[in-house]
């Protein structure tokens, strides 16, 4: 008996059985918050199966992951079609190119941003300087705006905003191995959202994902988010 308590208690404390989702309640607002450490999780971009045909959903992606999925959040914007706004690349192959300018809509308020994932690490990149000099990534995607540049806030960001949605993003910390994927509970403004990163999570560089549309899959929380078709995911595995 002795025995299996120690190991149960080793097990524990190697993280194996670590629920990788908590709630987390800032400014009033209550945050789901999914980490992602690089040493014992992968993390992968997903848009279409093996057919290229759209996967769309949770239920599908966890019948075309290989291995069980721990979490997986909607992973930027998309047109109608599902196809990614801006930036895509998966599994080494940039199915989209990326767009640098200015315009109407969230994704185009300047500065946005890439969510770039490496062998070694993951970062989140201001999209003129991915352009001008890119990193290799295996699995990227474009969003916008920016949440967090290198630790200040997006200079549109208006503290006493009323413009609120559920909104979901992706922040890094400095060592490029610690990942923070969140989705507001109820409607935030961006300045919430942005300095949840900045303030709680220590994430110097943060991209909004989407708002309204957002959703997660969080299997260890008992929930799986449904709407209508997204485009691209953002899949969590263990190693």
């Amino acid at each position: 008996m002795i025995a299996f308590s120690l190991l149960w208690v080793l097990i524990l404390s190697s993280g194996a059985l670590a629920e990788p989702c908590e709630s987390v309640r800032h400014r009033d607002h209550m945050f789901t918050v999914c980490t992602a450490d690089l040493d014992v999780h992968e993390i992968s971009l997903r848009h279409s199966d093996a057919k290229a045909e759209l996967i769309g959903d949770f239920r599908r992606l966890t019948e075309t992951t290989g291995a069980p999925v721990l979490f997986a959040m909607n992973a930027g914007m998309y047109h109608p079609d599902r196809a990614p706004v801006g930036l895509y690349v998966e599994d080494g192959k940039q199915v989209t190119p990326i767009v640098t300018r200015e315009g109407p809509g969230n994704f185009a308020m300047l500065p946005n941003g890439v969510f770039c994932l490496s062998e070694d690490r993951a970062r989140v990149v201001e999209s003129r300087a991915f352009a001008a000099d890119p990193p290799a990534c295996s699995d990227a995607t474009q969003s916008g705006p920016m949440l967090v540049i290198d630790g200040a806030l997006h200079p549109r960001f208006l503290p006493n905003s009323t413009f609120r949605n559920i909104r979901n993003g992706v922040g890094v910390q400095a060592d490029g191995r610690t990942v923070h994927f969140v989705i507001s509970d109820d409607a935030v403004t961006f300045h919430e959202l942005a300095t949840l990163f900045r303030d709680r999570l220590n994430a110097p560089n943060a991209l909004y994902f989407d708002g309204r549309v957002s959703r997660l899959h969080a299997p260890g929380l008992d929930r799986s988010d449904f709407g209508l078709p997204m485009g691209p995911i953002v899949a969590v595995t263990e190693r």
